[in-house]
């Protein structure tokens, strides 16, 4: 590892050569996406013949006050005969490259800015070009970073910085081959404020560092959208022998108290697929603003505050990160058009984690909520629509706009149905040889395809005879095929709603027991149009209003909305000022848009949208602001 100390001084001599004429220019024929000079991933710039990267040193100082890093980074290059190493980046200053660790400074280029993929790093090399060294600095705008003032924290002391790399957003804070069918090493140092903690998918260490230093090891290859790094007043749980949770000290013990079976989940997880590969397995409770439920970093999951309701009824969400520590992190998809394979593979292990621990009625009723969801988005988007496919076309898309319960839930699916088709135990098997067979590789559909043909269809010809794959892979909407899915806890939730639907009394006593699953039936099952007085009897019965559960609060404001209630209104402008999470903020937004409340909308997201990462600001802008 290169010493963070001599920084300041590369940084320098970079800057100062940098000034000199033939250092830089930029590339007019660097094609953007869809140009004649790429092939293969298209939300890359990377050529298919050309250099790839296999390890980086990393060296950045984390700067607050300009809310910019600012370093290194070195890529160790694969044996090539190319001449060129290109590079994702995007809204980078490149201040200076080197080869080969020479003294002098070497050419390099910028092709044509695109406002999805940035731009190319152009850097002529030759073969016997082993390391490349890029001198750096981020934009204060940069798309991956989330810059939170102390008031925006927990604890309203100290400042706090995440990143989200998924889906092509490393490429806004490392120059770096930004496409999930590149692998690679990395060791960091990273420099922080001596009173903050710094974390990152990789070996943490549990203590504050006097010095704001901090050293880090992934020794195992990884794709750039898996590249984390978050910084800010944070302490260590432990949690069993090989997991923990990291959260600001106001919440450290709410979040031990609601992961306490992550250690379960750990070794319910192995038991079934194989040995958990990553060594430990820590969580980190992110703040609010954090775009997602999880990002299922290397070692280090980012989860979303809004999982902790002190009854531990969302915990699914860690097991559904832990299971991409397998699909996913283990075997990655080659390309965002094969995102159901990291996915589709992650919402079925899920379950199982979540049936081996809570039992066959707790999964029965997440596929039944799974499949409702699937029903709404193909609603949304038209059976017919091509890109209800499992396999995409995401070329000249960012890939992040494409993100539905298409992967997520068709894929999950897709899974189940195989399993009834050939029974859970040579199901399991396959799964595990899965795994095992492609671990720490990517791979594309076809690939999948050909191994499930060659390794289950074809030595289980009876029971497999009348898989149909192209209906699921290929064709839109819900194949013949798809299987059955009940729920007898469910049922019961779905009676109640009708049975209030008819104006009968409520038995409010049956829900003393009830699941976050049972709720959520409840209220989707309940007619669109209701009047206040309907609507108030609910909250009086229920509380919905007043409920800590995200996933509940989320369904009941649309409820709300709809009906234009207005005294659940001001619990709803607080939940969109203190909740970033995109799954829970879009459906608001774009139901009060849809329902005439543009100016109500607007004036809460004013408010709301500094908080926001650029993730959910950019979906909330197209909903709100595009045309």
């Amino acid at each position: 590892m290169s010493s963070f100390s001599n920084i300041k001084y590369i940084l320098s001599a970079g800057l100062m050569l940098f000034a000199f004429t033939g250092c830089q220019k930029n590339n007019p024929n660097m094609k953007n996406s869809g140009g004649n000079l790429l092939t293969g991933d298209p939300h890359s710039f990377l050529q298919t013949n050309g250099a790839t990267v296999k390890h980086l040193e990393l060296a950045l100082e984390v700067n607050f006050v300009e809310q910019t890093l600012n370093g290194w980074a070195e890529w160790t290059l694969n044996p090539n005969k190319s001449d060129t190493l290109i590079l994702d980046t995007r809204d980078l200053k490149i201040n200076a490259v080197y080869l080969n660790n020479n003294s002098g400074p070497a050419t390099f280029s910028m092709g044509k800015n695109d406002p999805v993929l940035g731009q190319a790093l152009i850097i002529p090399i030759n073969r016997h070009t082993q390391k490349v060294k890029i001198i750096y600095k981020t934009s204060a705008h940069a798309a991956a970073l989330q810059w939170l003032k102390p008031s925006q924290t927990k604890g309203k002391q100290l400042p706090f910085l995440y990143t989200q790399s998924q889906a092509i957003l490393a490429r806004s804070w490392i120059p770096c081959m930004d496409s999930p069918g590149i692998k690679f090493t990395y060791n960091a140092k990273i420099k922080v404020p001596a009173n903050l903690m710094a974390l990152m998918s990789a070996e943490n260490d549990t203590i504050l560092h006097s010095n704001g230093v901090y050293h880090f090891s992934m020794p195992y290859p990884i794709p750039s959208y898996l590249m984390a790094l978050t910084v800010g007043n944070l302490q260590y749980k432990s949690l069993g022998k090989n997991c923990g949770v990291y959260s600001e000290p106001e919440t450290i013990k709410e979040a031990a108290f609601e992961f306490t079976d992550m250690e379960k989940m750990v070794n319910a997880a192995s038991s079934l697929y194989g040995p958990y590969a990553w060594g430990k397995y820590d969580v980190v409770v992110m703040p609010p603003s954090f775009p997602f439920g999880g990002m299922e970093n290397p070692r280090l999951t980012f989860a979303t505050p809004t999982i902790i309701t002190h009854d531990r009824s969302l915990v699914a969400l860690i097991a559904h990160e832990l299971a991409h520590s397998w699909s996913g992190n283990l075997v990655t998809n080659k390309t965002w058009d094969d995102f159901w394979l990291n996915e589709g593979f992650t919402v079925y292990f899920e379950n199982r984690i979540m049936e081996a621990l809570y039992g066959k009625e707790y999964a029965d009723m997440h596929e039944v909520i799974g499949y409702g969801e699937l029903k709404k988005t193909l609603k949304e988007m038209g059976e017919n629509n091509p890109n209800t496919a499992l396999k995409q076309n995401l070329k000249g898309m960012d890939p992040d706009d494409a993100v539905n319960d298409i992967a997520y839930e068709k894929g999950r699916f897709f899974l189940l149905y195989l399993e009834r088709k050939v029974g859970r135990a040579q199901w399991d098997a396959f799964l595990k040889e899965y795994f095992n067979h492609y671990r720490f590789q990517s791979i594309s559909t076809e690939e999948f395809l050909q191994f499930l043909n060659e390794k289950l269809v074809d030595k289980n010809k009876e029971s497999a005879s009348k898989i149909n794959l192209n209906e699921w892979i290929n064709a839109p909407g819900l194949p013949a095929s798809f299987p059955v899915i009940t729920s007898n806890l469910l049922d019961d939730a779905k009676q109640l709603a009708v049975t209030f639907s008819e104006g009968k009394p409520l038995r409010t006593a049956s829900t003393s027991k009830w699941h976050t699953f049972q709720w959520l039936h409840f209220l989707r099952n309940l007619p669109e149009k209701l009047s206040s007085a309907q609507l108030a009897g609910l909250d009086q019965a229920f509380h919905f209003t007043n409920s800590n559960n995200a996933e509940i609060l989320c369904d009941w404001f649309q409820l709300a909305i709809r009906n234009n209630y207005k005294p659940a209104y001001p619990a709803m402008e607080n939940f969109l000022n203190t909740v970033g999470r995109r799954k829970f903020i879009q459906p608001l937004y774009a139901l009060m848009k849809a329902t005439g409340q543009t100016e109500t909308a607007l004036k809460i997201y004013k408010n709301a949208k500094p908080g926001y990462h650029q993730v959910s600001s950019h979906t909330i802008d197209q909903i709100l602001v595009s045309e």
